[in-house]
C-alpha cells in the first residue's frame, strides 16, 4: 500500500504544481494511496510510524533531506518485527535546499523524473541505516539517520544556518556562511572515540562527520567514499586547525579531495563509541541533536528498500 508524506515548506513555491502534478498521475494510474502532509518539525517521524502501523509499505516522500531523515526515523521506531521493516521500500522527489540525500542518487528538482523513477522505471536496492544512542536520565534514546550524522564544526555550522534562515533565506548560502562563522568561533573539545574495528582516537575533536551517503551541507564531500549499500560507515575526524590548514582545506570540500588534507584522519567503522565529559551537539541529515554523553553510533545494513534510478 502506498502512502505520500510532504512537506508543503520545502521548495514552496512550486509545491501547488507538483501537486497537481503527482495527483493526476495518481488518477490516471488509477493508484490508491493515503496522502500526509507535515505541519510541524518532527511530525513526519510520527506519520511515517503510523502509517507503517497500519500497513502501508511504500512511502513516498516529497520534501528535503531533513523530511526525508523524520522518515526513516518513524519507519525505524514502528512497532512491526524487523523482517517487516526491511520490505518498506521508500522514494524521494526531492523539494528541499540541500539535497544532499537525492544527490547521490542523481534525483534533483525534476519532478516529472523523480515521480517517474518511483512508479516506473526505477529499481529497488537496499539501503543501510544509522542509529545514535544516547541517555537521557538513565533512559536509552535512538534516533535514526540515514545520510550523514557530524559533530564540532559540522554541527556548528548547522547551528548557525539555522540562525541565519530568516536573514539570508533558505539555501546553500546559509550553510557557506555558517560554516566561516564556525571556524571564527569553534574549539576543540575532549573526546575519546572507540569503533569495532580496534580504532582508538584520544585527541580533542574539532570536527566529524561519520557518512552512510557521501555528501552534506548542500553539496560538500567529506567523505566521498560513502556509499549506503556498503555495510559500513565512512568518517573524518579533524582533531585541531590551523588558518593555513582552512585555507588549503576549503577548495576540497567539494572536490572530494578532502582526505589529502593533511591534519584529516579518515576511517571506516561500523560501530563507534564516543565518550565526552562535554554537552554536545551533533547533526543528523541536517536535524540537531543535543544531549550529553556518552554516545553509540551504529549501522545497520540492509535495514530498508529505496527506490532508485
Amino acid at each position: 500500500m502506498l502512502a505520500i508524506i510532504i512537506n508543503p515548506k520545502s521548495g514552496k513555491r512550486a509545491y501547488r504544481r507538483q501537486r497537481l502534478y503527482l495527483y493526476r498521475l495518481l488518477l490516471k494510474r488509477h493508484q490508491s494511496f493515503a496522502y500526509r502532509v507535515t505541519k510541524y518539525a518532527g511530525h513526519a517521524t510520527e506519520l511515517a510510524r503510523e502509517l507503517v502501523e497500519k500497513g502501508y509499505d511504500e512511502l513516498l516522500v516529497l520534501g528535503g533531506d531533513g523530511t526525508l531523515s523524520e522518515t526513516i526515523d518513524g519507519i525505524m521506531h514502528a512497532d512491526i518485527s524487523d523482517e517487516q521493516r526491511r520490505k518498506v521500500t521508500f522514494g524521494l522527489m526531492p523539494r528541499g535546499t540541500g539535497n544532499d540525500w537525492g544527490r547521490f542518487w542523481n534525483l534533483d528538482r525534476d519532478y516529472k523524473r523523480s515521480l517517474d523513477i518511483f512508479f516506473n522505471s526505477g529499481h529497488r536496492e537496499a539501503i543501510d541505516v544509522g542509529c545514535l544512542k544516547l541517555w537521557r536520565n538513565a533512559q536509552e534514546e535512538r534516533h535514526y539517520f540515514i545520510n550523514s550524522i557530524g559533530l564540532g564544526i559540522d554541527a556548528k555550522t548547522c547551528v548557525n544556518a539555522v540562525k541565519m534562515k530568516s536573514y539570508v533565506g533558505s539555501h546553500g548560502l546559509n550553510y557557506f556562511f555558517g560554516l566561516l562563522i564556525a571556524l571564527f568561533t569553534h574549539k576543540s573539545v575532549p573526546m575519546n572515540i572507540t569503533t569495532d574495528e580496534g580504532l582508538y582516537i584520544g585527541d580533542p575533536m574539532f570536527t566529524m562527520n561519520i557518512g552512510n551517503g557521501p555528501f552534506s551541507g548542500g553539496g560538500i564531500r567529506q567523505n566521498p567514499k560513502a556509499d549506503p549499500r556498503d555495510g559500513i560507515f565512512h568518517a573524518m575526524f579533524v582533531s585541531k586547525i590551523t588558518w593555513s590548514g582552512v585555507m588549503e582545506a576549503l577548495p576540497k570540500l567539494f572536490n572530494g579531495r578532502l582526505s589529502e588534507v593533511s591534519f584529516v584522519r579518515n576511517f571506516t567503522a561500523k560501530r563507534l563509541e564516543l565518550k565526552t565529559t562535554r554537552y554536545t551537539v551533533f547533526e543528523k541529515d541536517g536535524i540537531l541533536v543535543h544531549a550529553c554523553g556518552p554516545y553509540v553510533i551504529e549501522l545497520i545494513p540492509s535495514a530498508l528498500q529505496m527506490i532508485v534510478p
